[in-house]
């Protein structure tokens, strides 16, 4: 793959249930601190812990007035933060060629229970769920909040949603399609997805081990993170220095298994090899890898190995131990937290890894807040259907 030029990141927002902003997400992460617990925002009988959101997040009498699915609500909260954190205005971004692309997964379902109950039964349901759901695309409700004028895509790709969308939305910017792209990933929980992965045997019953011995499976999560990224020109307009780069992107596919990872590695290899090409960067300019850990017995288990094998001696670690699997969210919310620990200067603990698994490599994740030196980073997801995605961020002087 020839080398591609960076794309900078002029802002970031996140919200999960680390935290509302992202400054919350990371210092929460830096606490080692968890506290799953059985859904409450849905009614069930299953009583396997989760990572939702609780407060009141939404920021305006707008999104709180707006019947838009919970997704589009996360999305647009976290598209707040993100334009105020890269100080744009709503001129800007009406007089600018604007482009939206969000990853998710839930956000693109018709999850209305009571309609789909009423269908299954024969009965007439009311129209107003379809309705509802038809307007809450999450890419659309941004672009219609703030009036862009661009390119739209909604990536729908299992777990590396939120990757695949930043990816894409990059080289929108390299292309010259747009002058600014809103990018990211956003998905709530709810009960088709919660009893869904407990039908697929999975969840673990307690709070999840990523890499450890012990681990039986993840726990769900939800939020978003939305990115602004942003062309040369704009950055000479603002006079501002960026906030970090998307040096490079890797996307294959195992074709191996409807949901299992191929035992090999061999599509994250590709992707991983794909994003380093591109990005121009080789393993001993990657300080650390944020992994996709999900805690899950096949995943960790060919992680670690091609992690190993291609970056022998780099700190690794998972942080969906404090945050669940946000699934089409994760990849954007895990790519956040990476530039926030570049920033930071520091990694926090793998929560969850006690004891090390025979069948893997001798190469642990990093067990406690550690520092690290450098400032490039790999954020890597896994999904089903075999997809493997990969980026190279940088929070170092990358010129576009």
């Amino acid at each position: 793959m020839k080398p591609v030029k960076p794309v900078a990141i002029a802002g970031i927002g996140c919200i999960c249930s680390a935290g509302l902003i992202l400054k919350d997400c990371i210092d929460f992460l830096y606490k080692g601190e968890r506290h799953p617990a059985p859904p409450v925002n849905f009614s069930t009988r299953l009583t396997f812990p989760v990572f939702e959101i609780l407060e009141d997040f939404f920021p305006s009498d707008l999104i709180k007035k707006t019947n838009l699915l919970r997704t589009c609500k996360l999305a647009l909260t976290a598209t707040l933060e993100a334009i105020s954190d890269a100080e744009l205005d709503r001129k800007i971004l009406e007089n600018k060629r604007v482009g939206v692309c969000i990853g998710t997964n839930v956000g693109s379902s018709m999850n209305n229970e009571a309609f789909c109950l009423d269908d299954g039964d024969g009965r007439d349901p009311f129209i107003s769920p379809v309705k509802r759901f038809l307007i809450s695309n999450p890419t659309s409700s941004i672009a219609a909040e703030f009036g862009t004028t661009g390119p739209l895509q909604t990536v729908v790709n299992a777990c590396s949603s939120g990757s695949d969308a930043l990816g894409l939305a990059a080289s929108w910017i390299r292309s010259g399609i747009c002058d600014v792209v809103i990018a990211g990933g956003a998905d709530e929980m709810y009960q088709i997805t919660y009893t869904g992965f407990k039908s697929l045997l999975i969840n673990d019953d307690s709070p999840c081990k990523p890499f450890d011995i012990n681990r039986k499976g993840l726990n769900l999560g939800e939020g978003a993170a939305i990115f602004i990224l942003v062309s040369e020109e704009i950055l000479k307009e603002r006079k501002k220095d960026p906030r970090a780069y998307i040096l490079g992107y890797g996307s294959a596919s195992d074709a191996y298994h409807h949901t299992k990872t191929r035992p090999d590695g061999k599509g994250l290899k590709v992707a991983i090899q794909e994003a380093m090409e591109t990005s121009k960067m080789v393993p001993s300019d990657i300080a650390f890898i944020n992994a996709h850990g999900t805690g899950t017995l096949d995943n960790d288990l060919v992680e670690s190995c091609v992690l190993n094998e291609i970056f022998p001696g780099v700190p690794f670690f998972s942080t969906k131990g404090y945050t669940g699997h946000t699934l089409g969210a994760a990849g954007a919310i895990e790519a956040a937290f990476t530039i926030a620990c570049l920033e930071q200067g520091m990694v926090p603990a793998n929560v969850g890894f006690t004891t090390p698994d025979p069948k893997m490599p001798p190469a642990y994740p990093v067990q406690q807040n550690s520092t690290i030196n450098g400032n490039t980073a790999l954020s890597e997801t896994l999904a089903f259907g075999g997809n493997n995605s990969v980026l190279v961020l940088s929070t170092g002087e990358h010129p576009a």
